[in-house]
């Protein structure tokens, strides 16, 4: 018995540090723009999804003929879901939110993404109760408004459209981390890692579509440097952020609740946060600092929660 809760011990804190790495993993996405300022938006999630999907492809060949028997129906209509809320389908809504309602108010709605994930999972089997969560909860939600007071003071009213693209993008990733823990769970024969990699297959896919208008005939035009630093980097992205962030983040959804997984996307806000303040030069200001430390404290308040 001893032997057994040891080793469950251990594995949750495997699954906490995978969750905490994914997210630092990342939080370089917001690093990219910077990159490659010549760039759009548009254009940097084609690139990345479709190099998620290649360098996927790649690593799941040698497994494909096993996985190809165990895969059914269901599970590749649960791929394409996943994949279409996941990354296409969340990134079209950001990008409209940002275009319409300003950077500000999208990360402001976008931010309430470790709330949403943990009440969807408040009343998973074996969850723990809502009422032990309220203090993580409200740890969060003071370190977001930490976040957003000085972004809510300038804001000017912008755009109802955007404002409702922000909750679709809200509401699309929050659909996609609940769906696709509950399908890693009942899933047999098929590591987290393989399922990321089927992930990124189908996304590259349907990135396919993305890139038409994201690379249309007669565009801006770039240098050869310019288009080798934007392959690069999107290269980079797409490796590093999407296939080792994504795996990681699926080998601590199957093992940890989805109240605490919820908290995990702290870690994005969080290293993003800190990315930034390396490339500005910058200690952060007084709220900033807070909010992180809220944010955190929200994380191990979570954590001690789940600690039974």
């Amino acid at each position: 018995m001893l032997s057994q809760i040891h080793a469950t011990s251990h594995t949750t804190q495997l699954s906490i540090g995978a969750g905490i790495t994914a997210g630092a993993f990342w939080g370089l996405v917001f690093l990219a723009p910077e990159l490659v300022p010549g760039f759009s938006a548009l254009q940097l999630s084609a690139g990345r999804y479709l190099a998620y999907g290649i360098v996927a492809a790649i690593l799941v060949a040698r497994a494909w003929p096993r996985l190809r028997q165990r895969l059914t129906r269901a599970d590749w209509r649960g791929l394409a879901w996943l994949s279409l809320a996941g990354n296409i389908v969340y990134y079209l809504f950001l990008a409209q939110a940002v275009q319409l309602g300003g950077v500000a108010m999208t990360s402001i709605v976008i931010g309430l993404l470790p709330i949403t994930v943990t009440l969807a999972g408040a009343r998973e089997h074996g969850a723990v109760s809502l009422r032990r969560l309220v203090p993580s909860l409200l740890l969060g939600g003071a370190g977001l408004a930490c976040i957003s007071w000085d972004s809510l003071s300038s804001l000017d009213g912008g755009s109802g459209i955007g404002l409702l693209s922000a909750i679709g993008a809200l509401l699309s990733w929050t659909f996609y981390a609940v769906v696709n823990r509950r399908w890693l769970a009942r899933l047999e024969g098929i590591s987290a890692n393989e399922w990321s990699q089927l992930v990124g297959v189908m996304t590259g896919a349907q990135a396919l579509l993305l890139a038409l208008p994201a690379f249309p005939p007669g565009g801006a035009a770039h240098t050869g440097s310019e288009w080798l630093q934007f392959i690069g980097v999107v290269t980079a992205v797409g490796i590093f952020c999407s296939v080792i962030g994504n795996a990681l983040w699926n080998y601590a959804s199957r093992a940890l609740p989805m109240a605490l997984m919820g908290q995990m996307i702290v870690f994005e806000t969080v290293f993003a946060s800190l990315y930034g303040f390396l490339w500005e030069a910058r200690w952060p200001s007084g709220l900033e600092a807070a909010a992180l430390v809220l944010l955190l404290a929200g994380v191990v308040s979570c954590a001690a929660a789940h600690r039974s």
